[in-house]
């Protein structure tokens, strides 16, 4: 078994798998995956000003900058889900997270006044976006935020390049988004424990085999703010302009693509415990939710989320 990881995009990655003769020697497939995360993070991140997307959200509106095939494939899954989610998902939310003290240029975390936020919502929508050829336009002066799918796409990235090198037994991380396939060194499947929403410790709620797919959990517990005695979370509803604030916790997805189950659980997350529900089961989408309660946290799965991921384990 070999092991690696480091830091990347605000956070960590990790990569395990099973060696076999004829494979690259480690040092070479560290090298190939941390390519990856590199230009991942010069394309995608919010937190560098020269990266691709940073420049094109410094655009005015009414024009146009020429993207690589990764920025454009990612604008169309988000519009996908937007789409999907009747603009309740959407990538242009970087405008709100700033405002309201979770982005990157966020001043405080605070309510912001009722003037503000019309301003801000001016310049929110999918809707403004739009692929020409090889190029990205705005026809308002939006920011595009990928944080919600990039490390999905990171992951299905590492995973393709993990088998492209003969390495067909591995678990692949990326800030917390995963694919694992084929079992382990001593021929078990992998494991995958999905955390209770504790503010103040981890406890694993509950654990899975996972075997091909990719496993995404979006959650309202790590960053948030409490105002007046109500809880203000860093996820978006784009309709709004406000953070979500019903008692829908987290939800897991299990899916073939850790880019979709990425961007799913936020889409979900966003939707809360009925209409998120609701998609799942229209959808086909294995979702496993974690929901608040007077006393404590109830869980809900649905049997897409059963099959997928071999069935309750522990």
């Amino acid at each position: 078994m070999e092991s690696f990881g480091g830091p990347t995009m605000g956070s960590t990655y990790s990569i395990k798998y099973v060696r076999t003769q004829g494979l690259p020697a480690p040092k070479v497939v560290q090298a190939e995956v941390e390519k990856i995360l590199a230009d991942v993070d010069r394309q995608m991140s919010t937190y560098r000003s020269d990266s691709d997307i940073e420049r094109f959200n410094d655009l005015p509106a009414n024009r146009c900058q020429t993207m690589r095939a990764p920025i454009l494939e990612l604008v169309r899954v988000g519009e996908q889900l937007s789409l999907q989610s009747e603009g309740s998902y959407d990538l242009t939310v970087e405008p709100l997270m700033n405002l309201w003290g979770f982005g990157p240029q966020a001043r405080e975390e605070k309510i912001p006044s009722p003037e503000a936020l019309a301003t801000a919502m001016q310049r929110i929508g999918y809707t403004h976006l739009r692929i020409d050829g090889d190029q990205l336009c705005k026809d308002a002066a939006v920011e595009v935020d990928f944080n919600s799918i990039a490390a999905g796409y990171s992951v299905d990235s590492i995973a393709a390049t993990l088998d492209s090198m003969g390495i067909h037994n591995y678990l692949a991380e990326a800030t917390g988004e995963l694919k694992a396939a084929g079992k382990k060194l001593d021929g078990s499947p992998w494991k995958v424990a999905l955390e209770e929403p504790r503010d103040d410790q981890q406890v694993a709620e509950r654990i899975i085999n996972v075997d091909g797919y990719g496993v995404s959990t979006s959650g309202d517990y790590r960053n948030y703010f409490e105002q007046d005695g109500r809880r203000y979370s860093h996820t978006f509803d784009a309709r709004t302009g406000a953070p979500i604030t019903h008692n829908l916790a987290s939800v897991t997805v299990i899916n073939p693509s850790a880019l979709m189950a990425d961007g799913l659980s936020t889409l979900l997350l966003i939707l809360g415990p009925v209409r998120g529900w609701d998609y799942a089961e229209k959808h086909n989408i294995g979702a496993f939710f974690v929901i608040r309660a007077d006393t404590g946290f109830v869980t809900r799965t649905n049997q897409a989320f059963e099959r997928l991921s071999g069935g309750k384990t522990e």
